[in-house]
């Protein structure tokens, strides 16, 4: 295994303390389904928040899907 090359932050640390005692493998599989998810609509909200601001539509995102460069 390889090791550390920077410390654990402190998120890091919290879920190791949350998780100290043993989870089976479907417990595994929902927590890890849980921050996956808090993680997608973390960006979801971001990204939204972003198309707001800037005055993105849905007809700039398909040009830019559509642009001969990609």
């Amino acid at each position: 295994m390889n090791d550390l090359k920077m410390p654990l932050n402190a998120t890091q640390l919290e879920i190791l303390k949350l998780f100290s005692q043993p989870l089976n493998d479907a417990e595994r599989k929902e927590v890890k389904t849980l921050l996956v998810k808090y993680l997608s609509d973390k960006l979801t909200r971001k990204v939204d928040d972003i198309t707001q601001q800037k005055g993105y539509t849905q007809k700039d995102f398909d040009s830019w899907l559509n642009e001969p460069n990609q």
